[in-house]
């Protein structure tokens, strides 16, 4: 809040004044005395009641002027500060609240992509070991049929080696023969 400098000059003015007012000098003195009897408030005489209603005037005089100057103006700062401190805090609250429903929007969120991906990875799982057996009965099969193609090559090829060895062991019992009893045999 900014205070105008006339303001300040009356404010600076009327204080001075009246410290002057009040003010009085200082001497020594072998007595006590709690209320001095001189001073510039002393115009009734000797009497404190006097420079009581004194200060009592000077007090009731210048209650409205400082509370239009400074107390009115303290109190609309500081009411207004309360009042934005109040609006932030609700803000703040406010903010707080959103930042919440956001944290739990994602966790919800996060939770939800967990569960699709963990979903989506049991049934790729199932479907590859799905076709892992697939393939490894296709493979298998294959096998099982070249096995038996090669079992058949394997029994033709013997058929024929015990037929060429039949043949061979006839020619080779008979050139045997023909040794032995050194003629031909016819």
């Amino acid at each position: 809040m900014r205070v105008s400098l006339t303001t300040r000059l009356v404010v600076g003015v009327g204080s001075s004044m009246v410290s002057g007012l009040i003010a009085a000098p200082a001497f020594a003195s072998n007595k006590l005395e709690l209320v001095p009897d001189y001073g510039l408030f002393n115009l009734f005489g000797e009497s404190f009641v006097g420079d009581l209603w004194l200060m009592i005037l000077f007090f009731v005089l210048l209650i409205f002027p400082l509370n239009q100057l400074i107390f009115k103006p303290i109190f609309r700062s500081l009411d207004e500060r309360e009042a934005r401190i109040d609006g932030v805090r609700k803000r703040s609250s406010r903010l707080q609240q959103d930042a919440d429903a956001v944290l739990d929007r994602y966790e919800t969120a996060i939770a939800e992509a967990r569960g699709e991906s963990e979903q989506a990875r049991q049934s790729q799982l199932v479907l590859a070991r799905e076709e892992q057996a697939s393939l490894t009965a296709q493979a298998r099969s294959e096998a099982e049929g070249e096995l038996e193609a090669a079992r058949a090559e394997l029994g033709r090829s013997v058929a024929d080696a015990k037929a060429g060895l039949r043949a061979s062991a006839e020619e080779l019992a008979a050139a045997a023969a023909e040794q032995v009893l050194g003629r031909a045999l016819s």
